[in-house]
């Protein structure tokens, strides 16, 4: 089995690979019958050389391997007919300005995973880049918390080496007595929270959160039930929570009061309430000014995220009463945070961290006759039509919808 490691072409450019070179190293010594070649890259934040320092191939020749490997979508010149290509499409959910790439995949005959269907039998998704959006998400805020407020400045988390780095910046900031929301106990959530430990801030419960005054900033870590309660004032319970979501209604508000600093990890479904509406934010007593939307669903439960900024530009501010774009240092405006390829400022750390799981989770699929259908579930397509699996994404593909 050869696997091909594809240069990233999609822009703005991204610098994150699905191995790297100790990752490869790893599948070399572990399946004799492997082999990999990297295709040279100007832009991989391991330089072609690391790789041929570990002794993996550098070459053009991703025509002669049978699975090719990438982060971003492949732009649809770039695809190699008859391939099995595994990288995030942004398809699943019929987004619509993918909707070419994924007729050019059938066209093509290319037999598609999607790392973000690569899942556990129960679900749980086993490669992700979370854990990083969270941290470099939680960096990003602080920095804007400081931009809007003029108390300090940092670097670019783009800027700097890794994750200790980042921390070691935070640690050096002066905070005055704020209160810090982070919503979301998945990836995303812990990911950011790992930094407000870094930076060895106090932690409090809910209760004291909502209700106590502190001289120190602390912050208070939440789910879906701290902010979302049934409609008929039943207790809810998570599962069912996700499973009928239509049954509750947001009690965010009362956090919103109490909050100078907003991180928004969580994962939000289709149907469940927004966290907190336009109306809310024009009310004079929600008091939140900064808001790092790492989750950074476009006008939706965060209703100051008018759209994603960019790691070049990565600050906007919201206008809580003409529901628009605006200075993010006003007085009144709500500085938003909400770069959507936030792993990509990390891209050794997060490369690294991807790659592990990918070598633990996928690579073994493909020596054992894909025993625990991780490859199967993660199929999209194949022979030129979409899998059972991904049916439902026939009438996308039509263009019906």
């Amino acid at each position: 089995m050869r696997f091909g490691i594809i240069q990233e072409r999609k822009n703005p450019p991204d610098r994150r690979v699905v191995l790297a070179p100790e990752a490869c190293q790893k599948v070399l010594a572990t399946y004799p019958k492997a082999e990999i070649i990297v295709e040279p890259s100007p832009i991989r934040v391991f330089a072609d050389k690391e790789y041929q320092e570990a002794g993996i191939q550098v070459a053009s020749k991703m025509e002669d391997c049978d699975v090719l490997l990438g982060v971003k979508e492949v732009p649809i010149a770039n695809l190699i007919p008859n391939k099995k290509y595994f990288f995030f499409s942004h398809t699943i959910k019929k987004q619509p300005y993918n909707r070419k790439l994924l007729q050019a995949i059938l066209e093509k005959n290319i037999e598609m995973y999607d790392h973000e269907v690569i899942t556990n039998e129960k679900g749980m998704r086993l490669v992700a880049f979370g854990r990083y959006a969270g941290i470099v998400g939680a960096y990003n805020g602080f920095r804007a918390y400081g931009l809007k407020h003029g108390l300090y400045t940092m670097p670019k988390a783009a800027e700097l080496a890794d994750r200790q780095s980042l921390i070691a910046e935070l640690q050096k900031i002066p905070l005055p007595n704020i209160k810090i929301l982070l919503t979301g106990k998945g990836r995303v959530g812990n990911g950011a929270r790992e930094m407000l430990l870094g930076m060895n801030m106090r932690e409090v419960a809910v209760e004291e959160y909502l209700d106590g005054d502190f001289e120190e900033p602390v912050f208070c870590q939440i789910d879906v039930l701290d902010y979302n309660q049934r409609k008929d004032g039943t207790s809810g319970i998570e599962t069912d929570f996700f499973k009928n979501p239509q049954e509750y209604k947001s009690n965010f508000f009362r956090f919103a009061k109490v909050t100078d600093f907003f991180i928004a990890g969580h994962f939000f479904g289709d149907g469940a309430p927004f966290l907190f509406t336009r109306e809310d934010a024009k009310h004079p007593k929600f008091r939140i000014n900064t808001v790092a939307d790492i989750s950074c669903d476009i006008d939706g439960p965060v209703a100051c995220t008018l759209k994603a900024s960019t790691i070049a530009d990565p600050i906007y501010g919201y206008d809580p009463q003409s529901e628009s774009e605006t200075d993010y240092k006003g007085d009144k405006a709500i500085a938003v945070m909400a770069v959507d390829n936030l792993p990509a400022e990390l891209p050794r750390d997060a490369s690294g961290g991807f790659g592990e799981a990918f070598v633990a989770h996928v690579i073994p699929a493909f020596f054992n006759d894909d025993k625990d259908g991780i490859l199967e579930r993660a199929r999209m397509t194949a022979n030129g039509k979409l899998t059972p699996r991904y049916a439902y994404l026939q009438d996308f593909v039509d263009g019906k919808e």
